[in-house]
């Protein structure tokens, strides 16, 4: 009897053992963000890279006042070598809480407020050049918190509610994910007219809960992080669904929570494998990197979702992550995270397979 349960314990633990993907090996470059003596960040939403290498961080900081309320949001630029160069945008009217930001080809800057419902397009001199969606009045009696009634409110074309990211084909769309109460993809041509949108609230093909971040690939394929339904799915650029991608990789046992009681959930933001982010870097051979809450953990996949590596956990230390926000990939061995809980940005540097 002995015998036989120390065969299949062995059995059940070459099984799990063989579902796990190569660990990536990796460093964290220590200090790599230089802040002047009077800058401080809170919770990083945001990150991105240019044609330049210089990174772009989208805070939750310079804020004061009530939690409620208050504007939280901070657009730096640092240099390649992580040196300060400027804010953008300081007190910029649509700043309200920060949740994503990118650069398109042009090296404009975009980013997306979730607490102003807006998309604002930069020039790369800082310039606002275009602006989507419209925030609240303030004169307006009815201002206030967004409700999220059920059914929803049926959503309003050029409008967001609680917006969370953006990406571009080469024809220069834009698809903009829509995001906490909308739960839907709107596709905007590169003059800025609102072309079309797919997806509702739900979890069936095609619908959203919570999509949060959006990327599209070099065969104009744009991938959605259904973070609520713990997949990514993906479109062609008229919104047909092709395919879903789920992330199942087993979790250690002492694996730990960034914040809270280890979540026991299978679906919603803390399921693990659930994506709150999705970044795919440049080609020729491209590759798709995604991140989870909880286990905190970086996933490696091929564009149609085989896991090729993963790397890290949840923790404060460096090469530890407190909720990865978002994730800039400008090569298979570069990484950029933007972390809520640590306030931070690390450059992470992976190895290559041998």
């Amino acid at each position: 009897m002995r015998r036989s349960m120390l065969v299949l314990l062995f059995l059940l633990s070459a099984s799990i053992y063989a579902q796990q993907p190569p660990t990536i090996r990796y460093e964290s470059v220590p200090d790599f963000l230089k802040l002047p003596s009077d800058i401080y960040l809170g919770e990083v939403a945001g990150v991105a890279v240019n044609s330049k290498g210089h990174v772009f961080v989208f805070s939750r900081g310079d804020t004061t006042g009530p939690a409620y309320g208050a504007a939280a949001a901070q657009l730096l630029e640092f240099d390649a070598e992580g040196k300060f160069t400027r804010e953008i945008g300081h007190h910029l009217y649509a700043w309200s809480f920060a949740h994503s930001v990118k650069i398109d080809k042009d090296d404009d800057i975009w980013v997306a407020d979730k607490g102003s419902d807006m998309v604002i397009k930069f020039n790369p001199e800082g310039r606002v050049v275009m602006v989507f969606g419209r925030k609240q009045e303030a004169a307006d009696e009815s201002t206030g918190p967004i409700r999220h009634p059920k059914p929803p409110l049926p959503p309003v074309d050029g409008m967001f509610r609680q917006v969370t990211d953006m990406a571009w084909d080469s024809a220069g769309n834009t698809y903009i994910s829509d995001g906490y109460i909308n739960s839907r993809v709107a596709k905007i041509d590169k003059d800025g007219n609102w072309l079309k949108s797919w997806g509702e609230p739900g979890d069936g093909p095609g619908q959203f809960n919570t999509p949060h971040s959006i990327a599209v690939d070099a065969q104009d394929r744009v991938y959605v992080a259904d973070r609520g339904n713990r997949r990514i799915q993906v479109f062609d650029a008229d919104g047909k669904l092709l395919r879903q991608i789920t992330i199942d990789v087993p979790v250690k046992p002492n694996a730990r929570p960034a914040i809270g009681n280890k979540p026991t959930a299978t679906t919603g933001a803390m399921a693990p494998g659930a994506p709150w982010t999705v970044c795919i870097t440049p080609g020729p051979n491209q590759v798709l990197f995604s991140s989870d809450g909880y286990p905190g953990r970086i996933y490696k996949m091929t564009l149609d979702g085989k896991i090729l590596g993963v790397l890290g956990e949840s923790g404060k230390q460096l090469k530890q992550f407190g909720w990865i926000h978002e994730i800039a990939c400008p090569s298979e061995t570069e990484l950029y995270v933007a972390e809520l809980l640590n306030w931070r940005v690390q450059k992470l540097i992976l190895e290559t397979a041998r």
